[in-house]
């Protein structure tokens, strides 16, 4: 059974559970730690070094994501130490990145760039720290997102998502130092490895490494059920003017609690189709009164199918509502 302990954020009291990190109990406080390669419901690395904190009586600054917390404890997240350390941090971070933010689908949702607009950057230092840059060829083999490398920070959230979630480690981190990069098994494309193209690791992404293929950003988001299967994953349809344009897990649904298969994820595709059914159909072959036009005389004449059908003679031919509730209530 797990106990209360007591310890203090920056001045402040805080009361958390045997186990809980630092970053935990300091988000559950209200105070805010910068990260990068935390992610809920994930297993914490500590790779981006960017959650670095400093503990009374210890000597190093220890990453808060990774730390539990004590009885007694005393935490500094921000002073002037810390701050010169996630600095330079986040310039290495910066330094071999590709820098066109202007045309990249998550500039606005990206997590680095919201904290190199928070900490800040030293233009000369990072100039000379700045390798060429990194020219990897960007994998578009996946039909339903693409990897750019160039782009990648290295913080692993695609890795342990596909690992501890998905339950699949299509991806690991390949080669050393400079050559460092996520890849499949083999370095083959995407297309060609074990991806099941679920698109968690997409939705996870911080960065614009992993984006889906034709991105539109939703202007209001309706919450649903996926239609697919008999399951009933809650989703959210992010909606912009008419169209469906994106689809994310619920979280709050205990059938899938926010997780999407490529089907869920993907596939709403097929709401605009134009073959998609908008109404009933009837199978008939007896006459029926007062048949309107055809189906083929309609598509002649370019009106869309949105009345009830009744398959008379091998054909289907319109009919209205009242007409096919009369027939369909006198095979009952």
């Amino acid at each position: 059974m797990t106990r209360d302990l007591i310890l203090r954020i920056n001045g402040m009291e805080v009361k958390a559970r045997e186990g809980m990190t630092i970053l935990e109990a300091a988000r559950s406080a209200g105070v805010f730690i910068p990260t990068l390669c935390y992610c809920p419901g994930l297993t914490s690395e500590g790779a981006c070094r960017i959650c670095l904190v400093k503990i009374e009586k210890k000597k190093k600054l220890h990453p808060a994501c990774r730390t539990p917390v004590e009885d007694g404890m005393v935490v500094i997240t921000d002073d002037a130490e810390i701050e010169q350390v996630r600095r330079v941090t986040l310039e290495l971070l910066l330094s071999d990145h590709d820098f066109n933010c202007l045309l990249c689908p998550k500039s606005g949702a990206c997590r680095l760039q919201a904290l190199v607009n928070r900490i800040g950057f030293d233009e000369k230092r990072l100039n000379r720290l700045k390798w060429v840059a990194r020219d990897l060829p960007i994998d578009t083999s996946n039909p339903f997102f693409d990897f750019n490398p160039n782009k990648c920070v290295q913080c692993g959230i695609c890795i342990r998502t596909c690992r501890e979630i998905v339950g699949v480690d299509a991806i690991s981190m390949a080669y050393r130092g400079y050559e460092l990069k996520v890849s499949t098994f083999g370095d083959k494309p995407f297309k060609e490895s074990v991806c099941v193209s679920c698109g968690e690791c997409v939705e996870r992404c911080p960065v614009g490494a992993l984006i889906p293929k034709n991105i539109q950003h939703p202007t209001r988001e309706v919450k649903t059920i996926c239609a697919y299967c008999g399951i009933g994953c809650g989703l959210y349809l992010g909606v912009r003017g008419d169209a469906i344009v994106k689809a994310r897990g619920d979280q709050s649904n205990p059938v899938n609690r926010g997780e999407l298969c490529v089907r869920g994820r993907f596939g709403y595709q097929f709401v605009h189709s134009p073959d998609r059914l908008s109404s009933p159909l009837v199978r008939a072959y007896d006459p029926l009164e007062r048949i309107a036009h055809g189906i083929d005389e309609a598509r002649e004449a370019g009106r869309p199918v949105t009345a009830p059908l009744v398959k008379r003679e091998g054909k289907f031919v319109e009919v209205n509502w009242e007409q096919a509730i009369k027939y369909v209530a006198s095979t009952l």
